[in-house]
């Protein structure tokens, strides 16, 4: 038996859905670009069979636009004291991060506590008085000028947002000087009041520019509406630009953290997007509707799930985005991070502008050497170095103890992590620029005291067993961890400070370079034997440090007899010149120095010194250039059990800024030539 549905039946689902997005269409709010598509895709679906697959998409569509926050936006918390309070209190030092944080939101508070300027224009005091004391007594800051060309003297001199000029004046007219004072400051908004009011001049005003046009005598209420009404437009068409930072510098520094921080000190609502190993360009551009799967990118579907326009994006390991044959997601960035394009970004789906220009983008690299040239100059880098010993101590006792005691249940009471137990774990357990394997390392802590203490709370051989469900209560575990207990606990030290006191033998020197992870502590050894003038360079060196061994070695072949040296000492002879960790890919210019005293020290028979390191680039003439990281190879260095640092004297400023306790700990030498360095780095005379 077959059975026939009315048409008003077979129409009643589709038409229920089109009708709640009507519903839901007309309390969106739209901008108006926004809401011309959104009525024309509804004309189009209504004359749509609701059977075909357009319509799905259609309805999807109109979904989409109508639940995004146009309009909505989540207001800045502008309290100083509270913002430097709340990332006081999640982060220890990042100084520097948090001053560039302050100095944004300092504009932004200067810029939003400012009082809306308005200017008075008229030939009649009482007017001009009149509309000053009207205005004033409404919170904006009034200044009044007697004609249009005292006006225009008061518009090069002063920023306005708003003027209120007659129209019939001596010397220069308010049509004038609408025209002139437009041209001097297109950002002002101009309002002409007159007792002349005719059509052609009201039409003349408003084709040159004016926001609107007053009759006298004026309604006090019509004058408040209307200054509030075109200062409010002024303020929609101007929002405030975002900021887009990137925070850079090696693994477990806090990069993503004080992203989630700065969030919360401005009252924004925060989203993480992981970039690593991304290589659909779609992903963040999204799909073109041509099947009933499309959907937006990733950034717009974050806006849409916060609700707001203006959150905090954190953009994470941008630097390790791939590219293959689906496009190349780091080009999107071009377009997204650019503050002068992105208030008119197109996802592909919504084939509409979206303004992302009062979103907080955060990017975090690890390496910016990764990057497009093009994308890094749209990016305002902010380096996060790595941490001294004293910061690492102040974090862990500040942070890291209190979380993982507590994660581990140790809070009746709490332990008693002492300063000298800290600062064992860091030296002993752990070697790196960030803080994560410290973190691990309390962790590691905490759980065996939490073992200690079931295994105090075990029962005895012969008592009755805990019964099924309940849990055993707690024993005793040691309240005080020291020193001592944490190498009882954590087992022998897995790091020791022989690299930085290698064999007193002639051909080996101590370096510092930098890598992604931070500043590392090299040895560059050099080694001799019989040959046709040969230099044997292994390691898995670079390009740029082969170059600086040549460099080095014809610098000693040149002041051969200098040095106390046979000027033919390379006719009959190899010198061979190794770096280990030879897995490890080197390049860079920064051991241009070390390799010639690895080299001085060999042909010389001077052994290196003990706990001397040295960095720096070096000319053919023996003159020392600058190099790059001087913190993080100073860290390195005291981490390493480095006493005395040489560098380049190009490097003073970077030398001078570093910490109080930093230059107590290392004693820095800095020198113009390669030849103020030798007897500082070589045993002997």
């Amino acid at each position: 038996m077959i059975f026939f549905r009315k048409p008003e039946e077979e129409s009643a689902g589709p038409t229920k859905g089109l009708a709640d997005l009507r519903a839901q269409v007309k309390g969106a709010a739209l901008p108006e670009h926004v809401a011309a598509v959104v009525a024309k895709e509804l004309e189009r679906l209504d004359k749509t069979d609701p059977s075909v697959g357009e319509y799905a998409i259609g309805l999807n569509y109109i979904d989409w636009l109508s639940a995004l926050p146009w309009r909505t936006a989540t207001e800045d918390c502008l309290d100083f004291a509270r913002v430097e309070r709340t990332l006081s209190d999640r982060h220890f030092g990042l100084d520097h991060v948090k001053e560039r944080l302050l100095e944004y939101l300092a504009g932004r508070t200067l810029a939003a506590s400012a009082p809306p300027h308005v200017l008075v224009v008229d030939d009649e005091e009482i007017a001009r008085t009149n509309l000053e004391h009207v205005l004033k007594k409404e919170g904006y800051a009034v200044r009044t000028a007697v004609n249009g060309l005292d006006a225009l003297e008061m518009v090069r001199a002063w920023s306005f947002d708003l003027i209120i000029t007659d129209l019939k004046m001596d010397k220069m007219d308010g049509m004038t000087l609408l025209a002139e004072a437009g041209r001097l400051s297109p950002a002002t908004q101009i309002i002409i009041v007159t007792g002349f009011a005719t059509v052609q001049s009201a039409v003349q005003a408003m084709r040159t520019g004016a926001a609107h046009y007053l009759t006298k005598p004026i309604s006090l209420d019509d004058l408040r509406g209307t200054v509030r009404e075109v200062l409010g437009k002024r303020k929609a068409l101007a929002p405030a630009r975002g900021p887009v930072l990137c925070f850079t510098g090696p693994p477990g520094t806090g990069k993503t953290s004080i992203g989630m921080a700065i969030a919360e000190a401005l009252g924004r609502k925060f989203h993480r997007m992981s970039m690593a190993g991304m290589r659909d360009e779609a992903e963040l551009r999204g799909h073109r509707r041509t099947y009933v799967g499309a959907m937006p990118g990733k950034i717009i579907q974050a806006i849409k799930r916060l609700g707001v326009n203006n959150p905090v994006i954190m953009l994470d390991e941008i630097d390790k985005v791939g590219q293959d044959f689906r496009g190349d997601p780091g080009a999107v960035f071009l377009e997204v991070l650019d503050p002068e394009q992105n208030c008119q970004f197109v996802d592909l789906f919504l084939d509409v502008p979206f303004d992302l220009s009062q979103v907080m983008f955060i990017a975090t690299a690890n390496d910016l050497s990764r990057l497009d040239a093009p994308l890094q100059d749209r990016l305002e880098v902010v380096h996060f170095p790595g941490y001294t010993e004293t910061e690492k101590e102040q974090i862990a006792l500040r942070h890291m103890v209190p979380r993982q005691c507590a994660e581990h249940g140790l809070t009746h009471p709490f332990p008693n992590f002492t300063p000298e137990a800290v600062r064992t774990i860091v030296r002993d357990y752990t070697r790196e620029a960030g803080v994560r394997n410290l973190d691990r390392e309390i962790g590691s802590v905490c759980r065996k005291l939490a073992r200690l203490a079931l295994k105090e709370a075990a029962p005895d051989a012969g008592t009755d067993p805990p019964q099924a469900g309940a849990y055993p209560r707690p024993g005793a575990y040691p309240h005080t961890v020291d020193a001592a207990l944490v190498t009882n606990l954590l087992g022998p030290r897995r790091h020791t400070h022989e690299s930085a006191h290698p064999a007193q033998r002639p051909g080996v020197v101590t370096g510092l370079v930098w890598s992604d992870t931070g500043g590392e502590i090299v040895l560059v050894e050099a080694a001799k034997m019989r040959g046709t003038g040969q230099l044997l360079l292994t390691g898995s060196l670079g390009a740029v440090l082969k170059e600086s061994a040549q460099t080095a070695l014809s610098y000693i072949r040149g002041n051969a007899e200098r040095f106390g040296l046979d000027p033919d000492f390379f006719a009959n002879q190899d010198l061979h010149i190794h770096i280990p960790a030879g897995a490890i890919p080197k390049d860079g210019p920064s051991a241009g120095v070390t390799i010639l005293m690895a080299l001085l020290s060999l042909l010389t028979g001077r052994p290196g010194k003990p706990g001397v390191a040295l960095t720096g680039e070096m000319s053919l003439g023996g003159t020392l250039l600058p190099v790059a990281g001087i913190r993080e190879k100073i860290l390195a260095a005291q981490r390493g059990g480095v006493h005395t640092v040489a560098l380049p004297e190009g490097n003073r400023p970077e030398a001078e800024a570093l910490e109080a306790d930093l230059r107590a700990a290392i004693h820095v030498v800095l020198a113009r030539e390669a030849l103020e360095l030798v007897d500082v780095v070589l045993e002997g005379k």
